[in-house]
């Protein structure tokens, strides 16, 4: 889909780069040119994906561990990182954590651990990267990856909805407040797409996947190929006029979802025009 250079003298961090969608795009980003830097908690999914990228061919490939959630850890494996690797001029905040609780049922650690998480994590690692781009005044590329309930909320997922929610406001605020530096500041908002870590906790195989299916107009769910695609797109001069903006990747699900009679697209066609054609008055 693009040039093998398509990223050259990108160097792009990755939080939450050691698995699914962060890995996914640690990978498509050092096949297009880009040097790649993944941080996490654990070290060996970190070490796992820049063994991949290297033996994909691509050699600009690190990794330093380090909680989001903790400003000095970030800051510290930042500037580690910047030795290794040079000036980070791109950032994809991924770190994510989500589960399944009904809200009456969250403690408060609970809920404080997912948005530490995905709203402080966000936050501390852009505003780690964008006070460099500030003092050397050489601009950036910031991609945030938020959700399509951001916008609806959700239940059951309460403490992920609230902080996404943060997170796509945070995105719209500073594409305004921080483009006078040329930094730009856009979102992705999947809707399902299976990984092995957070999605297994979400949407387990069986009933539940196949009822996520038939709310999804094109009949599938997403794949991270898909997504890493998309996040290469924006993360690249090709996108340099677009910021603030979150692109929905879903299916039509959202959509879907938000028409009346959207519902009645689950039944064979022909079985509801028959049933149109019965409400029709007789002449």
């Amino acid at each position: 889909m693009y040039a093998n250079d398509a990223l050259n003298g990108s160097t792009i961090l990755i939080t939450g780069g050691g698995t699914g969608l962060g890995r996914a795009m640690a990978e498509r980003f050092a096949g297009v040119g880009a040097a790649v830097a993944v941080l996490g908690r654990r070290e060996d999914p970190l070490a796992e994906t820049v063994a991949a990228i290297q033996s994909a061919g691509g050699t600009a490939a690190y990794a330093a561990g380090a909680d989001v959630r903790d400003p000095a850890s970030l800051e510290a494996a930042v500037a580690s990182l910047e030795e290794e690797v040079g000036p980070i001029n791109g950032l994809v905040n991924n770190a994510a954590g989500n589960f399944l609780c009904a809200s009456e049922d969250l403690s408060a650690n609970a809920f404080n651990s997912v948005v530490q998480i995905v709203l402080y994590g966000t936050f501390h690692a852009t505003q780690a990267l964008g006070r460099r781009w500030i003092e050397r005044g050489s601009g950036g590329v910031m991609l945030n990856i938020s959700t399509t309930y951001a916008w609806t909320g959700s239940s059951f997922v309460l403490p992920s909805a609230c902080a996404k929610a943060g997170v796509l406001a945070m995105t719209r605020s500073l594409a305004v407040e921080w483009a006078t530096y040329g930094i730009r500041a856009n979102a992705i908002a999947p809707g399902p797409i299976p990984t092995e870590g957070a999605f297994s906790r979400l949407m387990p195989p069986g009933a539940v996947e196949a009822h996520a299916k038939q709310r999804i107009p094109l009949g599938r769910l997403g794949t991270r190929e898909e997504l890493a695609d998309l996040a290469t797109f924006l993360m690249s001069p090709m996108a340099s006029w677009i910021t603030g903006e979150v692109v929905t990747i879903d299916g039509g699900e959202v959509l879907k979802a938000g028409g009346e009679f959207n519902g009645f697209t689950d039944h064979p066609r022909e079985q509801f025009k028959a049933a149109l054609a019965s409400m029709r008055p007789s002449k």
